[in-house]
């Protein structure tokens, strides 16, 4: 599988590069996609901030990703 985000990988730029992620994020219970700190955070910050796994996120939000775009 493609590595497209990593838990390095800063929640504004996969909102804005991997449009299709969002709804995976959305799922997991990361609703302040849009609050601007949430731009300058990387994955890993915000899943500690919301409770998650990173590891088991970055793994669905690659997934997601891969089905779209091969």
């Amino acid at each position: 599988m493609n590595n497209f985000v990593t838990d390095a990988t800063l929640v504004g730029e996969i909102v804005e590069s991997y449009p299709e992620a969002i709804d995976v994020l959305l799922s997991s219970g990361m609703h302040c996609l849009g609050c601007p700190a949430s731009q300058a955070e990387s994955l890993a910050d915000a899943c500690a901030v919301h409770g998650l796994d990173p590891s088991t996120l970055v793994d669905s939000v690659n997934t997601k990703i891969a089905e779209i775009r091969g």
